[in-house]
Parts: C-alpha cells; structure tokens; sequence
C-alpha cells in the first residue's frame, strides 16, 4: 500500500512539474531553464513558407538575439550601424504585429585596439547577446554599447550602464541572466576580462571580479602545431561570447561563467571563486554550460574544441580532480546542447553533423549528417529535436539513443543565426530578416507569401552562401586534412583517430 501511496504520489509531482513548467515564459536564452527544452507536445513538425505559418514579420534592422516572451508579447533586439541606433523590439504573439520599437541607445564610438589588425565588427550583429524578460521589466544588453532595463508596459527606460566597455574584436555575444535580485553577465574582451552582478532594481554595481585567466599563449600555439607568430591578433585567446547559467549543488547555488580558456564558477551572492578549470587554446566560448547528471557541460572553441563533462563540487582549480569525461571529435563551436536523461544532443556549425554522446561517459552513440552551418542552438520539445540552420533548414530529428529518424526537413526562405524560442504551442524563428511564427493549423495565401519584403543584401548573401557551400566544405576538408596529418606526424593523434575525424567531418 505505501508503494502504491508513493508511486501516486511521484506521479503527481510529475504532472505538477509538467504543468508548471508548460505554463512557465521563454524569459531567456535557451528558455525558462537556460538548456533549450520546453514542455510543448504541439508544435508543428512540418511547414514551408505557407503551411503552418501563422504570421511571418519583418524586422527593421540587424540583430541575431534570440526572441524572447512573456504572455503575448515577444521582445527582440536590433541594431543599425548606418544611423547608429540599437532599439528593443515588442511583437504581437497573436497577430505578428510590432508594437513597440523603442530605441535604446544611440551608439558610441567602438573601442578598438590599433595593434588587432583584424577587427571584424561585420562577423557579428550590433544586437547579439539575447534579452531578458520578466513581468515587468525586460533586459537589453548591447555589450560594450550599453545594458539597460526597460519597463516592460510602457517601454520607458528605467536604468542603464554604459561604463562597461571592452574591446572585442567581432563585438559582444554574452547575454544577461537574473534571479530574484541580481543581473549577471560577462565581459570577455581581448583587453579586460570580467564578471559583473548589477542590481536588477537600480543598475548599481554589486560585485565585479576580475577573470585572472593567465597562460602562456605562445606555448599554446607551439603546443598544437602553430607558429607563435607577433602581432596581427594581440590576446586573441582572452575573448569569449558564453553565457552563464545558475545551478544548485548541494544546496549552494553557483554561477557557472565559461570564461576564455577557463571555465569558472562563482558565489552569486558575493562573486567569490568557487572553482575552476583551465583549458589553454579554447577561447572563443560562444555555448551555454548545461548542468545534467551531476555534471556540468561546457564547450570551448578557438584551438582546442572540447565538450567536458565537470563535476561541481570542487574547490579551486580541479582541472586535474574534476574533469569526468572530455572529448574534441565532432564537437561544435557556437551551439548549445540539449539533454535528454543520459544522452546529450549536439550539432556542429560547420557540416551540420548532429551527434548523440553519453552523457555520462562521452561515448559516441550516433552521428548523422544534416547539413548546413549551424549558429543556432537546437531545441526540444516532445521528444523531438529541432535543428535550424544559416541555409534556411529546419530538420526535425527524434531524440532517441537508435539511429534517429527524419521527421521532416523543412525549407524556409530564411537564414538562422538566432536560436528558436517557444510559446504555448508555436515555434518562434528569428531568421536575419523576420520573425516566424509557426502553429499547426495556419496558412498563408500564394498572395501573402509573394509580398514578403527582403532586405536586398539578404537574397545576395543566400544565392552566394548557396552557391559556394560545397566549394567551401571542400577547402576546408583539405585544410582539416593537412592539419590532422601534422598532428599525426607530431605524435598527437594516431592514424586511426586522424581518420575517424576526417570523416566526421565530411559526415560519412
């Protein structure tokens, strides 16, 4: 009886859980839990640019934010570097319709560093990292331009900070996150490296601390075959775009912050370093830290592509103590990944090579090959995971440990940086120049779609993405091809992992 009692009992919490979590607003990156996962069981798996499409809008300017919801409302962020404006922008969840464009800010002169010759501001969009929504405020954070927080009913001002600059060379990726009280967000720049904690009601600092990431660059570089070569990119390997997450550990939260070649966790309260882990050669961090299993799952970039698997109950660096598991095949640069109980989802940015690794150990469990370059962060929802790419593709795969299969592979005329957000039963897709959203159901009329407005360098930049895909998958199958066989000679990788690399990459 008082297992049947328990088991009644686990259920209900189970439906309780379900519940809320439906109910709960994609307020942040990767939604409510920051891991990409959302409790719709609806959402369409098939469409086009008339089928199941409720509304598709423009959207003025540039920007690669994710959207953002709270109730009917859908805020986004854009930029135009001709008037020099960055503004926060509010969509109808119904009807499609922008009610508000609000500008933010009008932007300052870039710090720039004269000795980086490749300053590439055109890499990035003057609104990439992704809002913030709550109740009754919202979040913008431009980087370096400026953050402020809005009054989510009338769109006014209520604070802002435009004193945190840094130089980054392809500008700002880090969003904010928040909890009851605090903002939280990174500054990884190639000059200075730093956490802050702004109070959520006034702007105020409450702690700042300095990234102290400190390793020797030009051993790195040797280290993985490279010249140490002077000047062109001065701290290159300081950078990073990651956002941090929020977890709780035996009942001690912590702020997990990838920083540039190091992953460190954080007191929230204070800003006190926890722990750490040092990887020299992966700066460029660009994915969200997901916590699973015990483990928290971080990707580095730059040189070396690591996921890791890290136990979070340690104390100072535990580079050597606390890494469970790490692995650099077929792993991406910019995406996020998604978990399902012990098997962890990935894809890569370039090849769309989507993987199932174990979660627990990084065992290989299957690789499939999609396609396309993938920025954006898959999802999932219903047992089903949804891939968007730069090309304009939506694959819809089944999260399953067996070889998945292709629900459905869906083509708009569209390309996705910004990572898909879900509200009630609808898909909502950024691509570079409008907002989708998706629900079973809807039609768009042959009419509708022919008087969609495009931007005019955005049918350009498509033709010739289109036009020179395979042309680049090749050079970069000889680049990758001529590297792995200099590590091999070096004695960093045998024959056989060279191999097992090559063809993942070219996705057999």
């Amino acid at each position: 009886m008082k297992s049947a009692i328990a088991a009644i009992s686990l259920v209900a919490t189970l439906l309780v859980c379900v519940v809320s979590k439906a109910d709960e607003h994609w307020n942040q990156f990767r939604g409510p839990g920051g891991d990409g996962t959302s409790a719709s069981s609806e959402l369409p798996v098939e469409f086009d640019e008339s089928t199941n499409v409720r509304w598709k809008t423009l959207i003025p300017d540039s920007g690669w934010s994710s959207p953002v919801i709270w109730e009917n409302e859908i805020w986004l962020t854009a930029g135009s570097d001709d008037r020099k404006e960055l503004r926060a922008i509010c969509v109808d969840l119904e009807s499609g319709k922008i009610t508000k464009n609000i500008k933010v800010f009008d932007m300052i002169e870039r710090k720039v560093d004269p000795a980086y010759a490749h300053d590439s501001p055109h890499l990035n969009s003057p609104a990439t990292p992704t809002s913030v929504v709550e109740e009754n405020r919202i979040y913008v954070s431009f980087g370096s331009q400026g953050v402020a927080c809005l009054d989510r009913q009338t769109g006014d001002k209520v604070w802002d900070r435009r004193d945190l600059q840094i130089y980054q060379p392809v500008r700002q990726g880090s969003s904010p996150i928040v909890d009851n009280e605090n903002l939280y967000v990174a500054f990884d720049g190639t000059d200075q490296q730093f956490f802050i904690a702004l109070d959520k009601a006034t702007g105020d600092t409450l702690w700042k601390v300095d990234r102290n990431v400190d390793t020797d660059w030009d051993a790195t570089l040797r280290g993985g075959g490279f010249s140490a070569k002077k000047g062109g990119k001065p701290n290159d390997n300081k950078k990073s775009f990651a956002t941090a997450t929020l977890i709780e550990v035996d009942g001690k939260r912590q702020l997990i912050a990838p920083a540039a070649e190091a992953i460190i966790s954080y007191a929230p309260e204070t800003g006190k370093e926890l722990w750490r882990t040092v990887h020299p050669g992966g700066f460029n961090v660009a994915a969200r830290p997901v916590y699973s299993n015990g483990l928290v799952y971080v990707f580095t970039s730059g040189l070396n592509h690591f996921l890791m698997g890290i136990r979070p109950d340690g104390s100072g660096n535990v580079t050597d103590t606390h890494i469970v598991w790490s692995t650099f095949k077929g792993t991406p640069n910019i995406p996020s990944p998604v978990i399902v109980g012990d098997l962890l989802f990935m894809v890569t940015d370039k090849g769309g090579i989507a993987g199932c690794l174990h979660a627990t150990t990084g065992e290989v469990i299957w690789r499939k090959r999609l396609g396309g370059d993938h920025w954006a962060s898959p999802i999932l929802a219903d047992g089903k995971l949804y891939f968007s790419s730069k090309q304009g593709e939506i694959t819809v795969l089944t999260a399953t440990r067996e070889d998945p299969q292709v629900l459905a592979s869906n083509e708009l005329n569209a390309a996705f940086i910004a990572s898909p957000a879900v509200a009630n039963d609808s898909l909502i897709l950024r691509s570079t120049t409008h907002l989708y959203c998706i629900a079973d159901g809807h039609h768009r009329t042959s009419e509708q779609v022919a008087a969609d407005v495009y931007p005019e360098q955005h049918e350009t930049k498509r033709a010739t993405a289109k036009a020179t895909a395979n042309d680049g998958q090749d050079k970069r199958l000889a680049a990758l091809g001529v590297q792995l066989k200099k590590m091999v000679k070096a004695g960093k990788l045998t024959p056989d992992d060279a191999i097992e690399l090559y063809h993942a990459a070219a996705g057999k």
